[in-house]
């Protein structure tokens, strides 16, 4: 990585080469479809950067403006691009589905669904059992059905989520998102209990407290004694927070807390939204970092390269306790989506994206943490592979956040071509998680303008 240049104010440094040319673009202008957007699309939704960019192509680790400039995703469209954009062969099996069926329910039989089932139950540890799948559209709505399935497994109504977790925009799953700010007046966590969040850089128990996981799972537990009737339904977490600001379970946390979840005849839902399909690197699905086995899995984002898809993976007895009520899902497996969820999986596996994940996650870690040394309000770096968070500061040593610096650093990044999230409960967690395909000359490229970034936002 050089690091001559400290400011954006130098030349911007030099992006890495890309062979795809973007096709000439010839539809409305940004400002006109801002003003669209704002008289004919909801004022909930929002955009990045003072000046919001207009995206209308995309290649692999690359996006391309309305202008034809180039940027490096390093965001991968939150998270949902995990093959690279329009991938030759995902878009080649849409396009043949496309002209075949687009759509037909599961009240009739079709193949795409039942092979891509196959073919997923397939990257589950075979001792789990977790075999059966039922597709959604969204995470939101695959957490919001396997709620549904603990209950009605169980008999019983109390969940236990995460404080500052994120879950979806349902009505239910909003309930369990601990960092959702729609908790009162309307009642969406009814029957949900948050416990406190095991963050090691913010918690009581930091890394260095190696019993730091029991610990943090001692709260579980004491809901269970003291928030509910002592049955519960289900607790659900992510193996690493992804909105919540790529914060990861502690070593023993997932094997404690699973514990007393399965003592009081609850079920455990790992969250797997952001963190499947390889993107730690060190496994293939996050809760096996964990050593820990849950009951039901939610897919979503980069099980279709985004594709609208989700999944509920379960065992074969718990799905069957379902059967008490009709469920169905019109769009659910519908043909399009499990032609571009199964050539997705197929690239994932044939392409060794996992080794991928963990070989450039672990050149991003390394050059973050060459730069934390640089940058003492670059607080803390965590993750795993390529779901990594950077959390800025105001002091190192009294931890304060520093929004208003991480939304400069984002802005700065942007004008020098890299897109990069935000997230954390005080949105000062730049968060790096990138399509998988994303070259090393890609992380040297990020690594110095970041390196850029925070020098000029500092000293500005």
């Amino acid at each position: 990585m050089t690091t001559a240049a400290k400011s954006t104010s130098a030349a911007p440094p030099r992006m890495p080469p890309c062979d795809h040319r973007p096709q000439p673009y010839a539809g409305p202008g940004r400002a006109e479809v801002l003003a669209l957007r704002r008289e004919f699309l909801t004022p909930s939704l929002i955009t990045y950067y003072r000046e919001p960019i207009m995206i209308v192509e995309g290649h692999m680790q690359w996006l391309f403006d309305e202008t034809g400039r180039r940027y490096l995703d390093a965001f991968a469209g939150i998270v949902t691009v995990s093959v690279g954009h329009c991938h030759p062969r995902v878009v080649e099996a849409v396009r043949r589905q496309n002209e075949r069926l687009q759509h037909t329910t599961t009240i009739y039989l079709h193949p795409n669904a039942a092979l891509f089932a196959k073919k997923l139950a397939s990257t589950f540890p075979r001792q789990s059992g977790l075999s059966v799948c039922a597709f959604t559209n969204s995470g939101g709505e695959a957490n919001d059905l396997a709620v549904m399935m603990a209950r009605a497994f169980t008999g019983s109504f109390d969940v236990i989520a995460l404080r500052h977790a994120y879950h979806g925009m349902s009505s239910a799953t909003m309930g369990l998102s601990g960092l959702s700010t729609w908790k009162q007046p309307f009642p969406h966590g009814l029957g949900v209990q948050h416990a406190r969040l095991p963050d090691r850089y913010r918690g009581p128990w930091g890394y260095d407290e190696a019993d730091a996981g029991r610990r943090y799972a001692d709260d579980v537990a004491d809901l269970i004694r003291t928030g509910t009737s002592g049955k519960i339904a289900a607790f659900i977490a992510e193996p690493i927070l992804g909105v919540g600001g790529a914060i990861e379970m502690p070593p023993g946390y997932l094997i404690e807390v699973y514990s007393s979840v399965r003592a009081a005849g609850g079920l455990c839902i790992a969250d797997e939204v952001q963190t499947g399909f390889g993107r730690t690197g060190d496994a293939f699905w996050g809760f096996q970092n964990h050593g820990v086995t849950p009951d039901i899995v939610t897919l979503a984002k980069g099980i279709g390269n985004g594709a609208p898809l989700g999944c509920v993976v379960t065992r074969p007895e718990i799905a069957k306790a379902f059967t008490q009520r009709l469920h169905f899902n019109t769009y659910g497996a519908n043909p399009v989506s499990m032609a571009q969820g199964l050539a997705t999986l197929e690239v994932i596996l044939e392409n060794g994206i996992q080794a991928r994940a963990k070989e450039i996650g672990t050149r991003l870690i390394g050059g973050l943490r060459e730069l934390q040394k640089r940058h003492p309000k670059l607080g803390d770096v965590r993750g795993r592979g390529l779901m990594v968070g950077v959390e800025l500061v105001e002091d190192p040593r009294t931890k304060a956040p520093a929004p208003a610096l991480a939304a400069d650093v984002l802005e700065r990044c942007r004008e020098m071509g890299v897109l990069v999230g935000k997230g954390g409960l005080f949105g000062n967690v730049l968060r790096i998680k990138p399509p998988m395909c994303i070259e090393s000359a890609d992380i040297d490229f990020l690594l110095e303008v970041l390196d850029r970034a925070l020098a000029g936002a500092v000293t500005a």
